[in-house]
């Protein structure tokens, strides 16, 4: 592995927010490869004990004293400039880095970069790429904003010319990338407490696209409008695979659903049948996510049985439709689905999956988006047979006061959605004891930590 910034494995670096999903995956590619790491995050979890058994010096807490014989410092989107150490660092003189243009560091030391974006689905398509990679002889390095049993967590440190790993728009973040195949499995409005609209979001989608090379591809969901309408307006340099179940250059058909939900159809390019694909996860966006992950896959020359065995073998991501247990006939499962657009694909695949009643336990994802998508929120629960919302997890901002999950549960029971809102995880629970029958399922769903509650209802 080469990096621009770095010419010997002796130096030294440090990362606050070290416990962050795609920082703690920088931090083992760098210590697999021989450096030295140090990190700091504000709590301690089982990435960061997991990191500290690997080598890394993990510190709990953001404090100037941390920053100790650092050659670099790299830091989350989320990490505020009056950050002690960051400070610490510029008073050093210490180089600083954000995560993004230390991932895009990382990327120019390989030839086959594949960049998986989107509002929605990133996770899963970057894992079914995963899944399909270990089954040709290529020693990839992928990393994964979620955790993934086939690699044994989130990353996977390789040492050949192929990495794989997300693209997240937040921030325009991905601007910072160097993709040699893209991905787009569509684009929403989110993060708009940094875009303006959705007309922003889509103008940095074109930026990104224009990142490929001549020589790259980008692999489009052509179903979906907003990518269309990028698609459509604009010309490009790289060459474009468009796939869908209805239209596009790649395409599913004769769509079938098995007693969970699990689709198996078969796959044309063009007029050409290529192989039949046979899912064990449920929902038709993952059906969308495995086509996005067979056109990385073609370009890539993968074999038909590695594409095949790889999607079948596939059985989800951690906190994507995860099944958590069983309990007194009560199935739990838990989905990261944090956007109205999200939580309907959920719910779907949801209302596919053998319950009697669905009682879904949702957690709102920070304030701004709350707000921003309000009425988005309001109709995403529709039909919903019991709905059970938390506090909004905060995440990186604070409470204002101006929205509040009363306030959206207030605008849901207006539409008629037997909904309460309940404030301690504890009740919760209690809630839910009182109400759940055998044959139920508890789907809890966001962000933040609300898979705690089906956790703490197993025990």
């Amino acid at each position: 592995m080469s990096f621009d910034f770095i010419k010997d494995k002796n130096k030294k670096i440090h990362f606050i927010g070290i416990g962050g999903i795609s920082m703690s995956g920088l931090a083992e590619i760098l210590m697999k490869n021989g450096y030295t790491v140090s990190g700091s995050d504000m709590k301690s979890s089982h990435i960061t004990n997991k990191l500290k058994e690997d080598g890394a010096s993990i510190y709990i807490g953001h404090n100037g004293d941390n920053i100790k014989d650092v050659d670099l410092v790299v830091y989350t989107a989320a990490i505020p400039l009056n950050n002690p150490e960051i400070i610490k660092a510029k008073n050093l003189n210490i180089p600083l880095m954000d995560r993004a243009e230390f991932l895009g560091s990382i990327m120019k030391g390989h030839k086959y970069n594949v960049a998986v974006s989107g509002t929605h689905g990133k996770t899963t398509a970057t894992s079914m790429i995963a899944n399909i990679i270990l089954n040709e002889d290529v020693d990839p390095t992928i990393l994964i904003g979620g955790e993934l049993d086939a690699i044994g967590g989130n990353v996977l440190a390789g040492h050949s010319d192929y990495f794989i790993t997300e693209a997240c728009e937040y921030k325009a973040s991905f601007l910072k990338f160097f993709p040699y195949i893209a991905t787009i499995t569509n684009i929403d409005a989110d993060h708009l407490d940094f875009y303006k609209d959705i007309n922003d979001i889509k103008d940095t989608f074109v930026k990104f696209i224009n990142l490929i090379p001549k020589e790259g591809y980008l692999v489009a969901n052509v179903e979906d409008e907003n990518v269309e309408t990028v698609l459509n307006n604009h010309d490009y340099k790289c060459t474009i695979l468009t796939y869908g179940l209805n239209k596009g250059i790649l395409r599913a058909k004769n769509i079938s659903y098995n007693e969970l939900g699990c689709a198996t159809f078969d796959v044309y390019k063009d007029d050409q049948m290529l192989f039949k694909i046979n899912l064990n996860v449920p929902g038709q966006h993952n059906v969308l996510n495995a086509l996005a992950s067979i056109g990385c896959s073609l370009i890539l020359k993968f074999s038909k049985s590695s594409i095949v065995n790889g999607l079948s073998n596939f059985k989800g991501t951690h906190r994507r439709f995860e099944l958590k247990g069983i309990k007194d006939g009560v199935t739990v499962i838990d989905d990261y689905a944090h956007h109205p657009t999200e939580i309907k694909a959920t719910l779907s695949a949801a209302k596919n999956y053998p319950h009697k009643k669905i009682f879904c336990v949702f957690q709102p994802h920070t304030y701004s988006r709350t707000l921003s998508l309000f009425e988005d929120f309001s109709n995403a629960f529709f039909n919903m047979d019991n709905l059970v919302l938390a506090d909004i997890y905060a995440a990186r901002e604070k409470d204002t006061g101006v929205i509040s999950s009363n306030m959206l549960g207030d605008r849901i029971r207006e539409k008629n959605v037997k909904c309460v809102n309940i404030h301690d995880f504890n009740e919760i629970v209690d809630y839910l004891k009182h109400n759940l029958k055998e044959g139920d399922m508890l789907l809890t769903m966001g962000a933040g930590d609300i898979f705690k509650v089906g956790e703490m209802f197993l025990k």
